[in-house]
Formats: C-alpha cells, sequence, structure tokens
C-alpha cells in the first residue's frame, strides 16, 4: 500500500519514523487522526492554517509539534501557547504530555472558536485565552511560540509570562533566531535543537530563565 493511501494515522507514524521519532500510542494516534479531521473541516470555512493539505498538516504541524512536545524539559507544570493559532504546537503538547496543564491563547475569534471546539471534541481540559496574550499577568513554566505575527513584538510580550526557571520555547528558522532571542531579553540560558521539518529547517530553541 503507498503511503497516500495508508490512513491518516498510518501516515503520521510513518512520517515519525522517518524524523527518528518514536510512535504514538494507539490512543493518541487516534486523537490526532479526529484532530486532522476538525482542522480539514473548519479550513474550509475559517482560515486556521495556509497549509490545507492532510500531507502538509502532518508533516509540517502534526511531526513538528510533536517533536516539540517530547523536546519539552521534565518538570513543566503549567504552559502556554501564545498565539495558538489552529493549536501548534499547544494541542500536540497537550495530546502527548498530559503531566502539563496547557493554556492557549489566540485572539481571533473564529480561531478561539475552533480550540473551544478542539476541546470539546478531543476531551482535552485545557484552556483557551480568547484574548491578546499581553493581557495575561500570570506566569507560566513554559511559554511556546510558532508562526506568530509580530514574532519579535511577540516573543518580546512572552518573556515576561514565563516564570523564574522557566521556559521559553521558540519554533523558528536559523536566520530569525538571532534577533528573537536578542528580543526575549537578558536572562535566558539558550539551548537550540532541530526538530524533523520537511520543507525548510525549522529550529527549536529552548531558553530557560534565570532565577533572578
Amino acid at each position: 500500500m503507498s503511503g497516500a493511501a495508508l490512513p491518516a494515522g498510518d501516515r503520521l507514524q510513518q512520517l515519525l519514523a522517518e524524523a527518528g521519532q518514536g510512535p504514538l500510542t494507539a490512543a493518541q494516534g487516534a486523537q490526532f487522526e479526529t484532530y486532522l479531521s476538525l482542522i480539514l473541516r473548519w479550513n474550509a470555512k475559517v482560515n486556521l492554517t495556509a497549509i490545507r493539505d492532510e500531507d502538509g498538516i502532518l508533516a509540517r504541524h502534526f511531526v513538528e509539534s510533536i517533536a516539540c512536545a517530547r523536546a519539552l524539559p521534565t518538570g513543566i507544570s503549567t504552559l502556554l501557547d501564545f498565539g495558538s493559532g489552529a493549536g501548534f504546537p499547544g494541542i500536540p503538547i497537550a495530546l502527548c504530555r498530559s503531566e502539563i496543564a496547557v493554556t492557549l491563547a489566540e485572539s481571533q475569534g473564529k480561531k478561539a472558536a475552533f480550540l473551544q471546539e478542539a476541546a470539546r471534541v478531543l476531551e482535552l481540559d485545557f484552556k483557551i485565552h480568547s484574548r491578546r496574550a499581553e493581557e495575561l499577568t500570570t506566569q507560566f513554566d513554559c511559554v511556546t511560540l510558532r508562526a506568530v505575527d509580530r514574532m519579535e513584538q511577540a516573543v518580546q510580550a512572552a518573556a515576561k509570562l514565563v516564570a523564574p526557571s522557566g521556559w521559553l520555547v521558540l519554533m523558528t528558522t536559523l536566520p530569525a533566531l538571532d534577533k528573537l532571542k536578542f528580543a526575549a531579553g537578558p536572562g535566558f540560558y539558550w539551548h537550540t535543537l532541530v526538530p524533523p521539518s520537511i520543507a525548510e529547517r525549522e529550529l527549536l530553541a529552548l531558553g530557560q530563565r534565570s532565577i533572578a
């Protein structure tokens, strides 16, 4: 059977294996299939993501977000996905790291409505902040950003929401990395990984905030 003829869950497992990632559990695989179906249905009427085909969503959004979830350090209890959009990487983190209490911040009403529906359909208890993330005053053990508008300004705001010794996680590209580190400000100690990516080399930069 060719890759294109495989069910979406099997194709995702195949892509993970090709990227050097371990498999999902059967339950996780089923949830990702449901999540994919929901994205495709909503994307027909709401511009959730510019990547609109199944294979593109699996290869870029799912594989990279799963790799991010698995790369997060242990000991994280609370996480904010800043400018979550269609839920990347926040929903895959919630699916893969059930010990983390995830909050998705998305100010665009239609996208926030999609996240509410995803929470209901996937039976996940993540929180949704349907206003600008900059309005939050709570600090989190980890804040993630991926493909956010005005990324440098977003990183500057997100850095303030990271608790002492917490993590700022940037999914970005090499040319943008130095500017984003500068935007985060001093006091972060950075570790850079290269998670699997199909169309371009996307970096995963983990910055740990100092206690002081």
